[in-house]
């Protein structure tokens, strides 16, 4: 709870992060610890581009937005770093008068271009910021800002060696609440599950197409299989085109297959499952460890420094997970992987548990708690 000096003033959060998942649901899930601590949800502004996926689940969850025109940095000197340099003052001197007008009492950071602009704008105010990095190799922008933060929060140890400051915690990412508090019973009731083996195929919000091309022959191999149940988020972009061709090769959707875009409530998907098979974003993981999941790992190879294949094989070297590189992913080599698990429940169940004792499940709770503590 809040410390009653600070309850007796109004206490204004700026949350930032954004441009993919990985960067949203986190602050979203702080946004709620806050909430539930009895934050002012009119006084929680989040900020990022409208452009971009923050501003749509922001609106959806009627949080108070904030946009400025953020955006990626090129990795060349060119015409186009030039024009980035020049976007990036405009949208710091937006964040500027944001600061100024709403005066926020602590900023939390989770990572990526989105948050640079208000970062810049509470060193030039002296506003305290706390920052989240969620990889084992942290982005710059973490890198740069991370002397000047209250604090730094950072989801795996191996990540501190690259982050120079005097507080660091390591504290897992923060997840949703229901992690802990819904069973695997309960979220397959809550989708009409059956107890079957249920194998999870997902890419992200916006899917995985290597994935989604190589899983077809899971698919046509289990396809209406007593006692085992996939469920595959194809990703908004991907849904109409694996409709199309599963109902070529079966003219209908198999008995046993859940098929959507996207799942509003992911962690449904993941409690229900027995086995996933995933890209390597960090959020990602986290969320496979506090589901107690096997994992079959997939790395997106044009991740930023490579940044998903360096937390798969953290993964992969503390026996939590299988790795598969995208340029192997086909559906044979998917197949066998797969089957093969199934085939050896020794390793699927230690699988299983050394991800529930990797699962830092009250990583939400410490980092509000750093928020807290950094309020002036």
């Amino acid at each position: 709870m809040f410390n009653k000096n600070k309850e007796d003033k109004k206490i204004i959060y700026f949350i930032t992060g954004g441009g993919t998942g990985g960067h949203i649901y986190p602050a979203v899930s702080i946004i709620e610890s806050l909430l539930e601590k009895q934050a002012d949800k009119n006084n929680i502004y989040y900020l990022g581009n409208k452009k971009n996926l923050e501003y749509e689940i922001a609106k959806k969850n009627g949080y108070n937005f904030l946009s400025y025109a953020a955006s990626g940095m090129p990795r060349k000197l060119s015409f186009k770093f030039i024009c980035w340099m020049f976007g990036l003052m405009c949208a710091t001197i937006s964040a500027l008068k944001y600061a100024l007008k709403y005066k926020p009492s602590v900023i939390f950071a989770t990572g990526g271009y989105v948050c640079a602009p208000i970062l810049f704008a509470a060193l030039a105010l002296r506003i305290p910021f706390v920052l989240h990095d969620c990889d084992i190799q942290p982005g710059i922008v973490t890198r740069f800002f991370a002397p000047f933060a209250k604090s730094v929060s950072l989801a795996f140890k191996e990540a501190s060696k690259y982050v120079k400051s005097k507080n660091i915690s390591i504290n897992g990412n923060p997840i949703r609440k229901e992690f802990k508090t819904i069973s695997k019973k309960q979220a397959r009731e809550e989708l009409s599950l059956k107890d079957d083996f249920t194998i999870l195929i997902m890419g992200g919000s916006l899917g995985a197409k290597t994935i989604n091309d190589a899983s077809f022959r899971i698919l046509k191999e289990y396809a209406n299989k007593e006692n085992i149940t996939i469920i595959w988020q194809t990703g908004k972009k991907n849904f109409d085109s694996v409709t199309r061709q599963i109902l070529d090769e079966f003219s209908e959707l198999p008995d046993n297959l859940v098929l959507q875009p996207y799942f509003d409530k992911m962690y449904l998907a993941l409690l229900s499952s027995d086995l996933v098979i995933s890209r390597a974003g960090s959020l990602s993981l986290s969320e496979i460890c506090a589901s107690s999941l096997s994992a079959i790992l997939v790395p997106y190879p044009y991740a930023s420094q490579n940044h998903q294949k360096k937390n798969a094989q953290s993964l992969v070297e503390n026996k939590i997970a299988l790795m598969l590189e995208d340029k192997d992913c086909t559906g044979e080599t998917l197949f066998k992987m797969v089957e093969d698990l199934m085939n050896n429940k020794v390793l699927l169940s230690n699988l299983s548990y050394n991800a529930y004792k990797a699962a830092k499940l009250n990583a939400t709770e410490e980092i509000t708690e750093q928020i807290n503590k950094a309020v002036g």
